[in-house]
């Protein structure tokens, strides 16, 4: 079925000159002359192939069809104007819903801050959280399930774009009466043969630590894992080893567990902002990573 074409001011002018029963009254409520106004609507059923209004000396009057069209015409109509209400609250952020992707450590320690600056500046729009594995962030950003991602791993995707935010250095989380508590710092050979709390095989934070400890001659066992840090710390907590773990990740006001920083070599991460190269933000999506970057900034 071919498509018929008009415009919208078209559409408007029969509505308009409709509802008024008059071209004249039409006219002036469109500020246009009265014949500018008849030439649209004739336009516009031309492209219909269909006479919509009677035209007599002293009114306009609907036909069948054109009662009909009517109420399309008007629904049309409302339905746009609502669209553009809706896309300018987008744009003036009077609305509008974000969706980032974190690592938990992320979402426990940074974007709390963030987010209740930017409630204050935004407060209609609404934030869809997603922690999750350093890999998971990854696909949800290069899926599009999220507008833009916080993770420490500068991707290789060359899809993707990496701002640099933060680095953060790797710590060894012990509980406070630990006989290193006190330490300044620890080499990293020292922690030959000892029990650690890790988190899984799956994570990046793994990776690092295994690379980390692969030329010690009795490295440290990984006697405990789990998902997250956050796992690993609770098992800290409880007296059941020693975890290594990103700096960000413990609270420096921790009642039980305290942080050494490792050396011999010091271990380092960086924070930033993943966002596919081949998208452009939404308003609101936006107006929040701008919200990260200046609260990054000022630190």
């Amino acid at each position: 079925m071919p498509r018929i074409k008009f415009d919208l001011g078209e559409l408007q002018a029969f509505v308009v000159t409709a509802e008024k029963s008059s071209f004249r009254l039409a006219a002036d409520a469109l500020f246009l002359s009265a014949p500018a106004l008849s030439r649209r609507v004739e336009r516009l059923e031309s492209a219909l192939g269909v006479r919509l209004l009677e035209r007599t000396t002293r009114s306009v009057e609907l036909t069948a069809v054109g009662q009909e069209f009517l109420q399309e015409a008007r629904s049309a109509l409302a339905g746009l104007d609502l669209a553009v209400q809706r896309v300018n609250d987008q744009v003036h952020l009077r609305r509008g819903r974000v969706t980032v992707a974190c690592i938990p450590s992320v979402a426990s320690h940074v974007l709390p801050r963030v987010l209740r600056a930017f409630a204050v500046a935004q407060p209609e729009v609404q934030v869809h959280v997603m922690d999750e594995s350093a890999r998971q962030v990854l696909d949800a950003v290069m899926q599009g399930a999220a507008d833009f991602g916080l993770s420490f791993t500068g991707s290789q995707e060359s899809a993707l774009r990496f701002e640099a935010l933060t680095r953060e250095r790797y710590v060894l989380a012990m509980q406070r009466s630990h006989r290193w508590a006190r330490r300044k710092e620890i080499a990293w050979s020292e922690l030959a043969g000892q029990r650690l709390v890790s988190v899984s095989r799956d994570s990046a934070n793994r990776l690092l630590l295994d690379q980390a400890t692969a030329d010690l001659p009795d490295p440290p066992v990984a006697w405990y894992e789990c998902n997250h840090v956050a796992g690993a710390l609770a098992l800290v907590e409880g007296g059941l080893g020693l975890a290594v773990v990103p700096q960000l990740a413990l609270p420096p006001d921790h009642s039980v567990v305290c942080g050494v920083p490792l050396t011999e070599p010091d271990l380092w991460r960086t924070l930033g902002l993943l966002q596919r190269r081949d998208h452009t933000l939404g308003p609101a999506a936006e107006a929040l990573r701008q919200r990260v970057l200046q609260l990054h900034a000022a630190t």
